[in-house]
């Protein structure tokens, strides 16, 4: 593996290709030789220079290498020279992790998604085949001509491919959007779990929720979203959400592929991104999570109240070694070491989103009754003669929702 390095790299070297080492470990590829390589410039026809090429050819030949992985987006033209030049297979950043995602996906719209990715993906290097795409089938009728070139042919066929991946996509997400709204009917907050990946959002989900996720020190260890619904301490239920994790240079084909599924942080009522405080790249992996937030379209994301930002896996830390910010938590999910903490900050901000009120109602109006309990949380409730006084804690919409709906005095 090489991850190469200019005066423009914006993650720092070493990062970068220890963490290209661990993607490919999350395949099981046996890595028998990586490095960071300087370059003054990238060639337009094979990325490297030609000494840079002699000295990864003499490697390949020594360590008997099969596959060169490169951590950079390569085009088609220096993919298809390289593999020329070296006599092995190349793959770049994009088409690793694509490789990744396509073993990790489960569910159907989980691999619907990986595949559109791949499709996306591979229509942009018909050009680095063969000489196979240079031949042409005859025309028929009266069209006449010789017809279209191989390389059409194979463009065409993932065209449509890719048209019917987004036709069975739309509908999934017509049906995720319904069960939003569906969500929306009833007093359970959406808290997103969001973060570079490996940093313990599964098991932290896993630890809240006493869920089962599949969770392990790997890259993408897993892909689709899973929500399960958890009860918080002062007795609020809400849906927490376990996402995709984030990566540097996330390739702008999963962005798009993914985007229905990233959907559900957008709509989350709070946000909360997992960080891992052992990692010193963790600020850098703070700011790649939240530029794929902004591309969301949630700018300034960071600056909200409903945002919160934890610490995981302090029990790895030494003791004072960390600074935490104000809407910062240490945890540890592993020995849930903060995490009571964690479920009261979520109680702090879902409640200022509330609203306490005291409600005269009819005591025979069993409609209301049971819509309020439906939609709230009842703190007390009185008998006054054939009135009821309830004092209840509901959402900012489902207070305006019950002024509108309802002639109740409100309080």
């Amino acid at each position: 593996m090489v991850c190469p390095w200019t005066p423009l790299s914006a993650f720092d070297a070493e990062a970068r290709l220890r963490e290209t080492v661990d993607l490919g470990a999350a395949i099981d590829l046996d890595v028998v030789w990586s490095d960071i390589i300087k370059l003054r410039e990238i060639r337009a026809g094979s990325f490297f220079g030609q000494g840079v090429i002699a000295r990864i050819a003499a490697i390949v030949s020594e360590k008997e290498v099969e596959l060169l992985v490169v951590d950079a987006d390569l085009m088609p033209i220096q993919q298809r020279n390289l593999e020329k030049e070296l006599n092995i297979k190349i793959i770049d950043r994009t088409a690793l992790i694509l490789e990744i995602f396509g073993e990790r996906a489960q569910t159907k719209e989980g691999r619907l998604q990986v595949e559109l990715a791949h499709l996306t993906y591979q229509r942009s290097r018909l050009v680095r085949s063969w000489t196979h795409l240079e031949r042409q089938r005859g025309g028929a009728g009266f069209l006449g001509g010789p017809g279209e070139t191989q390389i059409e042919l194979d463009r065409r066929i993932i065209d449509e491919n890719i048209v019917k991946i987004n036709t069975t996509l739309e509908k999934i997400k017509k049906t995720r959007g319904l069960q939003r709204t569906a969500r929306k009917k009833v007093p359970y907050p959406i808290v997103a779990l969001v973060g570079y990946t490996n940093t313990g959002k599964s098991t932290l989900f896993n630890r809240l929720t006493q869920a089962n996720v599949f969770a392990e020190d790997l890259l993408f260890a897993t892909l689709d979203t899973t929500m399960r619904r958890l009860k918080l301490p002062s007795g609020c239920e809400i849906i927490l959400s376990d996402t995709v994790g984030f990566i540097s240079d996330l390739p702008h084909e999963l962005i798009m592929a993914f985007r229905a599924t990233l959907e559900e942080v957008v709509e989350a009522d709070v946000v909360i991104q997992v960080l891992d405080s052992g990692n010193k790249d963790n600020r850098q992996q703070r700011q790649d999570v939240l530029e794929v937030l902004h591309n969301l379209g949630l700018e300034q994301i960071e600056y909200q109240n409903n945002y919160i930002e934890v610490y995981n896996k302090i029990d790895l830390v030494a003791d004072g070694s960390l600074k935490f910010g104000d809407k910062s938590l240490p945890i540890s999910a592993l020995t849930g070491q903060g995490c009571d903490a964690l479920l009261l900050r979520l109680d702090e901000v879902l409640r200022r989103n509330y609203k306490e009120l005291t409600i005269n109602i009819d005591a025979a109006d069993g409609r209301l009754w049971a819509w309020l309990h439906c939609h709230g949380e009842i703190i007390k409730s009185k008998e006054r003669g054939n009135m009821m006084q309830i004092t209840v804690r509901l959402s900012a919409a489902d207070y305006s929702r019950l002024q509108n709906m309802y002639e109740v005095g409100l309080t």
